[in-house]
């Protein structure tokens, strides 16, 4: 049954994507099943790498999806119940299939150890995977409207993914997986195998400071921006909040990547987009009402 599909979307996202799971929550009752199936969707191409042993298995894995999205599944797709709430919610909300298919390509570069060659490229890769996840979500929240805040996705899933993957940073290594950009690596002199085999030299340090810095300038323009959200779709944009809780533990006095686990409570993160949603909330009334007249 659909019903059970979308619980198992939820149950997916609670365990595997806590933020967005807590974000979701913010949002009306009757859109959040669809959030969690665009989220676990989201879930399921970002571990492929996890679960597969070399490249050709998570290509396959990758392949199945884009056919199932083309309406080419082999079998009976419906019996995936990720794949089977995301069709509907793709129908019911009128999503873009486009969206998905650049961001399951995008998500080829997770199965090699090839280098990110530069900061552009890194940009491309976190906008088509969370910014153009941020902006489905909006849409989903718009029941498929556009509402204009495609560049404030663009601003928010970059900040989001940047500050991902600087927390995914000893994971990556350990691994020998690089999504700093070479051209990044190059500049400041950090030798390679010095990072996999986790040793925190002054080099990295400068180079991590750089993508922190990064992170912090995507924000602003979040921030800057913040009042032009519709309020109906601000629920899409919440997991942004959580970005400068996660830099200012990596610029702790003492931070050291490879030791130091960048962590929030999850009371504090509630906390967090309790108030990031009830901004919103007061931005969304009209002008006269806040002003109290």
């Amino acid at each position: 049954m659909l019903s059970e599909a979308f619980a198992y979307c939820e149950s997916l996202v609670r365990e595997a994507d806590k933020d967005r799971y807590l974000a979701t929550l913010f949002a009306p009752a009757d859109a959040r099943p669809h959030l969690f199936a665009l989220y676990a969707f989201n879930a399921e191409v970002a571990r492929v790498r996890e679960i597969v042993s070399d490249p050709l298995p998570g290509e396959m894995r990758l392949q199945w999806w884009r056919d199932a999205l083309s309406g080419n599944g082999p079998g009976d797709v419906a019996a995936h119940p990720v794949a089977a709430a995301l069709m509907a919610t793709i129908r019911q909300c009128r999503l873009p299939v486009e969206p998905f298919l650049d961001l399951i390509e995008a998500r080829v570069f997770d199965l090699y150890d090839d280098p990110m060659p530069t900061l552009a490229d890194l940009e491309g890769y976190t906008g088509e995977t969370s910014s153009a996840l941020m902006q489905l979500a909006a849409l989903t929240l718009a029941g498929g409207r556009e509402q204009d805040t495609a560049e404030i996705a663009g601003h928010g899933g970059v900040a989001y993914a940047l500050t991902g993957l600087l927390r995914s940073f000893p994971l990556h290594a350990s691994r020998g997986q690089m999504f700093l950009p070479a051209e990044l690596l190059d500049r400041h002199r950090v030798n390679r195998a010095d990072v996999f085999a986790g040793r925190y030299t002054p080099a990295l340090k400068v180079a991590l400071a750089e993508m922190r810095g990064h992170a912090h300038r995507h924000l602003a323009a979040v921030s800057r921006a913040v009042g032009s959200i519709p309020g109906e779709v601000m629920a899409a944009f919440l997991p942004v909040a959580l970005v400068r809780s996660y830099l200012a533990r990596m610029e702790c006095a003492g931070y050291d990547p490879f030791t130091t686990p960048v962590q929030v409570p999850q009371w504090r993160r509630q906390w967090t987009l309790w108030r990031a949603a009830r901004q919103a909330r007061c931005l969304a009334r009209p002008v006269a009402e806040r002003r109290g007249g």
